[in-house]
């Protein structure tokens, strides 16, 4: 079917993107696979382009349009590409919403220009080691002394945990008052306190920077604050997460659509037994289960961006596109790596780097139990 997502101007974007990704990221993000990080300067040119904080007021020099599909040919010409180093959609899909809608003036021209350039570079600071998606069990605190919060705490799993100058980290000002009892502060790179761990060792999404981060006795100004009122913490989570996970799916779709071009070019080539292994009933029925699937997921997630560009995406609808389709994803990925035979576990070929990329797609964001959770409470059990 055709797709009909995009207009004009979203096209001619995506080829802005086609050709920065050809230019500045594919010649070398083997080497920043090796490396365990992607160098800064690729943020700045990628700023130069605008392809940062779309949504961003113009005064503070964003593009002042809140259409998410321009987030979506992002997220979609990273992943057709396997560039899963880039950290680009945490900070456009994920950070944005935060530090565009969250701020008031003086915080606005204190970080907004350096968050579209891409000179400031931007983390969220949730998950900790004894608390993953249960956001409620968060045990970092801020201590409101006078003018500052003390912050003590550590967090996990932390995406573009080393580059990031600001990281919004979400701790406790109140741990007696559950979800109420939650804050975000804005933590900024050289604070007294403030230290990074190990750049995490992952088994994919290797060029990504995955840290560790160890706040001890860090003294944040109120300034620094995220919202008018202490305690709005975790509903002000709730609001953002929707967002968060579609783009998540979008780039679920978009992987399992990559693979699964590829495979199909694979299986007009390779040959078994005298005959291409595309020939065989087997393969045919395969691709064609796996075909037929990801269109489906495709049209379900392109209308779930127009909701969301309607301010209409529920946050039971956001749960169901983001676990069907990671879920999708891996399923997709898998079966076109066993049709790749001996070849598909190797690295030289993209469908190994796909699959290895993709587990984590099922777990962050909202694991797909998580998931399931949100849209069987909304049936009023």
């Amino acid at each position: 079917m055709q797709r009909d997502l995009f207009e004009e101007e979203h096209l001619l974007f995506q080829e802005t993107v086609r050709e920065f990704m050809a230019r500045e990221v594919l010649p070398h993000h083997a080497q920043w696979e090796k490396d365990g990080i992607v160098p800064r300067e690729v943020w700045k040119k990628a700023g130069e382009l605008g392809m940062f904080g779309f949504s961003v007021p113009e005064e503070y020099g964003g593009a002042g349009i809140t259409d998410f599909r321009y987030n979506a040919v992002i997220v979609e010409e990273i992943i057709r590409t396997g560039a899963s180093g880039l950290g680009f959609s945490l900070h456009n899909d994920v950070m944005a919403p935060y530090l565009v809608d969250l701020t008031n003036d003086e915080q606005k021209q204190r970080w907004l220009p350096g968050f579209v350039s891409g000179e400031l570079i931007t983390a969220i600071a949730m998950t900790e080691p004894g608390a993953g998606s249960d956001l409620q069990g968060i045990r970092t605190t801020a201590v409101r002394e006078g003018d500052h919060y003390v912050v003590n705490g550590q967090k996990t799993f932390i995406t573009n945990g080393i580059n990031a100058d600001l990281v919004v980290v979400v701790a406790k000002t109140d741990p007696s008052a559950g979800a109420r009892g939650t804050t975000l502060l804005v933590v900024e790179r050289g604070m007294e306190g403030f230290g990074r761990g190990r750049n995490l060792d992952k088994i994919g999404m290797k060029a990504q920077d995955t840290a560790e981060l160890f706040f001890e006795n860090v003294r944040v100004p109120v300034a620094n604050r995220l919202g008018e009122e202490d305690g709005q913490g975790f509903f002000q989570l709730m609001n953002n997460l929707p967002q968060e996970r579609m783009s998540i799916a979008v780039a679920a779709v978009a992987a399992a659509e990559a693979v699964l071009e590829q495979t199909i070019e694979y299986c007009k080539t390779r040959q078994a037994f005298g005959r291409t292994i595309g020939s065989f009933q087997n393969t045919r029925f395969v691709l064609a289960e796996l075909a037929t699937e990801t269109e489906i997921a495709r049209h379900f997630v392109d209308k779930c961006v127009v909701a969301l560009n309607a301010g209409q995406l529920s946050v039971v609808d956001a749960a169901k596109a983001k676990w069907w389709t990671t879920e999708l994803q891996n399923k997709v990925i898998d079966r076109c790596l066993q049709l790749h035979g001996g070849y598909g576990y190797m690295m030289e070929y993209p469908v190994a780097k796909a699959w290895v990329d993709s587990r984590v797609q099922t777990i962050y964001g909202g694991t797909t139990e998580i998931m399931k959770e949100i849209i069987g409470r909304s049936f009023g059990f």
